[in-house]
């Protein structure tokens, strides 16, 4: 049962607002992926505003959980700024598996969709089958496509995609990099090389940082978001297969670690499942 389901299933019917009440929430917010220190905010925020509200009942409860829930979504930054006539850069990041290459390809038609020229650059250079999916992504969004040969140094390949976009006057490059989290210290140094890189081509120009997130494994997630973070300064998150098996807890956890948003959710497989995150929307779904 996904978040949004369990919410609602615990405030069915009348029940006393009691410590046994806010234990058995704790509980709730904790299996839906929310994590143990911002569960217990939560539930000292929500102790506290039921008591300023004077709330008498289970429905009074929700509609302030509602409220408190809804401030811990970051709601600035959550588009991606683009800057006309020049080369913009979105750095993907993510640990195999999570939907990290259909991410960029629906990027790239959402983008190729607004009339812009896109560059898919493929520096996971250790995957050769995640070359050739993101190839065919490529082909289907009708974007550009750079790669390197199998095994070629990421950075070289992230250069190679930046200069062929520069001075063929692109508009958005985007940027695929290996997502192996087995060694955390050449993760670090591969992902400090591709931003040096980016960093040096855009002579200091920002640049947006995304890291692509499964939405249903749960409290990995939240490791994931904290070591990408150390490794490169995420500007925010996409969070993937965000449906009815999700627990959906981990668009608060990982936003609530790091102070940065999500800015994209995926819904589906098809080309078009990738939607701008809308807090407000989120919220209304869960408590709808």
């Amino acid at each position: 049962m996904g978040f949004f389901m369990k919410l609602k299933s615990f405030f069915t019917g009348r029940r006393p607002l009691d410590d046994t009440l806010y234990e058995e929430l704790e509980d709730v917010l904790i299996q839906s992926d929310i994590g143990y220190e911002m569960t217990g905010r939560i539930i000292k925020a929500l102790e506290k505003e039921v008591k300023a509200r004077g709330v008498a009942d289970t429905e009074g409860v929700y509609g302030t959980l509602r409220d408190i829930l809804s401030g811990f979504l970051i709601r600035e930054n959550l588009e991606i700024p683009l800057t006309e006539g020049e080369l913009n850069v979105i750095l993907v990041t993510g640990v195999n598996g999570v939907g990290k290459t259909t991410t960029i390809g629906k990027l790239a038609a959402r983008y190729a969709a607004q009339g812009k020229r896109v560059v898919l650059g493929a520096a996971d250079t250790f995957r050769a089958a995640a070359v050739e999916q993101l190839e065919e992504w490529a082909k289907r969004a009708g974007a550009d496509f750079v790669k390197g040969k199998a095994g070629d140094d990421p950075g070289a390949v992230c250069y190679d995609t930046l200069d062929y976009a520069l001075r063929k006057g692109f508009d958005i490059a985007i940027i695929d990099t290996a997502g192996r989290l087995h060694n955390k210290n050449n993760l670090m140094k591969e992902l400090e090389k591709i931003n040096g890189v980016i960093k040096k081509k855009l002579g200091g120009r920002p640049y947006e940082s995304l890291l692509v997130i499964d939405g249903t494994t749960g409290q990995n997630a939240i490791a994931q978001a904290r070591t990408f973070n150390e490794a490169t300064d995420l500007t925010g998150f996409v969070i993937t297969k965000l449906d009815g098996a999700s627990k959906g807890g981990v668009v608060f956890s990982v936003s609530d670690l790091t102070g940065k948003p999500v800015k994209f959710v995926g819904m589906g497989e098809k080309i078009d499942d990738l939607r701008v995150f809308d807090p407000a929307e989120f919220i209304a779904a869960i408590f709808g």
